[in-house]
């Protein structure tokens, strides 16, 4: 049975899908219960798949890959590639750039203005230049 709580979180998870344009289906109101639970966190779609998995929630790896795609595409996720085939999803939508901790395969947030670009090349004609994502790739000293 469904604590106070719970109701109240399934209703708020709702709200953000419809808000986001997607239909809160009961795979996506668990995944997004355990993506936006607490703070901010970059998560593969493994790492969630194995989260899905111990909280009982009934998915496959597929219905995961799926979900994060229309949750990036609804703007609900950012979408990272730190490293050739492989893809973080980061719950924080703000822009901010990331540091790669390489042995850890591990993304930390760096605010927006700790990082200065000085110059951007013009974007090709017929195009216009949505973000920059700046990724610092770190080892061990």
């Amino acid at each position: 049975m469904q604590t106070n709580s719970e109701a109240l979180e399934n209703a708020e998870t709702q709200n953000r899908l419809r808000d986001a344009g997607l239909r809160p289906t009961r795979q996506r109101i668990g995944l997004a219960n355990l993506l936006f639970a607490g703070d901010c966190r970059h998560v593969t779609a493994e790492e969630l798949f194995a989260e899905a998995n111990a909280a009982a929630l009934s998915v496959s790896l597929a219905t995961v890959y799926n979900t994060l795609r229309q949750f990036v595409d609804a703007g609900l996720l950012r979408e990272v590639l730190a490293e050739p085939g492989r893809a973080y999803f980061d719950t924080n939508i703000s822009d901010h750039h990331h540091f790669f901790h390489v042995a850890e395969g591990r993304l930390e947030d760096v605010p927006a203005d700790a990082v200065s670009i000085a110059k951007l090349p013009v974007a090709p004609a017929g195009a216009n230049v949505e973000r920059v994502d700046v990724i610092i790739r770190l080892n061990k000293a």
